[in-house]
């Protein structure tokens, strides 16, 4: 129990194992110190953190809505409210800029393009446990993020797919992705190698990919990054269960601008390639099981990204919603 948080129903929750997903809580009205003010808000994350957390490791997502949370330097506190360390967006494709203190922009591709399911940086070794999405400026219609708990993606693979499974168990996952100079807008993978790797010079880019498992190969005017072969499945040792996390789906369809053609982006480990349908196949398993709510000004949702997997749906702007990466 809390005294500050109330827990509370939205149309587009599922519920699974008896737990809601995501799970919704708002102002607690008969709170003695209801968190009127930002302030008051922060102060409670704070006192009531060890109750959020375990909500948060029940549900795999936490929705905050209701609360006093209105501009980027807001978000910024409630995420510092937190505690957890920040994890710098390195060795990530999407093309995003910093904001405010901890807080970022989301992929900043056109509306009109939809990002496919994935876990936050599965494509690199270091990757956040955590993140936060605060809808600054609601939609104008669509702009979801759907969410999808990742060991129910993963037991529907084993069932459907099994040999399949198998094989992606044994091999793991190589990425591929050619990248620019510079951040390109117009696509949903166009950020540069230079924002890539937050440097301007090519041997401490070649280091710090190195670092995330990812070598480089120099092209005329861009580069070749080759990430794994990375495993596909992980056990959530939390939660004592198999997850699906990969970037399998989201590189096979989403991985394409004039330098990317998707269905290279993405192989088994040793370089053979995937097998259509069943890429396919697991689209459609993500799609049936996730779990998609309209945004509202001043929400913020808590993911914990060894549980859940999230995607973005096209839009009609005005819409902004920011982001914080946590280790």
């Amino acid at each position: 129990m809390s005294e500050t948080f109330l827990e509370f129903q939205i149309p587009h929750q599922k519920l699974f194992n008896g737990i809601q997903f995501p799970l919704v809580l708002s102002p607690n009205p008969k709170s003695k110190t209801p968190p009127s003010s930002l302030s008051l808000f922060t102060q409670a994350i704070k006192t009531e953190k060890t109750f959020l957390d375990s909500v948060l490791h029940k549900s795999g997502a936490v929705l905050l809505r209701g609360f006093p949370v209105n501009t980027a330097a807001d978000f910024n506190d409630v995420v510092e409210a937190f505690g957890f360390e920040e994890l710098p967006y390195v060795g990530g494709a999407a093309p995003r800029n910093k904001v405010v203190g901890r807080i970022s922009t989301t992929n900043d591709s056109p509306p009109d393009q939809k990002i496919p399911f994935h876990h936050e940086m599965a494509q690199v070794t270091t990757f956040p446990s955590k993140l936060f999405f605060f809808c600054e400026v609601e939609p104008g219609s669509g702009g979801e993020t759907p969410i999808v708990l990742s060991h129910l993606v993963y037991e529907k693979m084993k069932e459907r797919h099994p040999e399949f499974l198998e094989r992606l168990e044994e091999h793991g996952l190589l990425y591929t992705r050619v990248i620019g100079e510079d951040d390109d807008l117009s696509s949903p993978i166009g950020r540069g190698w230079k924002s890539t790797f937050l440097t301007k010079d090519k041997s401490v880019a070649e280091e710090r990919a190195a670092n995330l498992g990812t070598k480089l190969e120099w092209l005329e005017d861009s580069v070749k990054t080759i990430m794994g072969p990375l495993p596909a499945i992980k056990f959530d040792k939390t939660r004592q269960r198999k997850i699906w996390f990969n970037s399998m789906v989201f590189a096979y369809i989403g991985w394409e601008d004039a330098r990317n053609d998707p269905v290279k982006a993405v192989t088994f480990g040793d370089g053979k390639p995937l097998p259509a349908d069943i890429v396919y196949d697991c689209l459609n398993i993500l799609e049936e099981e996730s779990v998609a709510f309209p945004w509202q000004k001043g929400d913020v949702l808590l993911l914990d990204n060894w549980a859940a997997l999230h995607a973005r749906r096209s839009f009609d702007p005005p819409r902004r919603i920011l982001a914080s990466l946590c280790k």
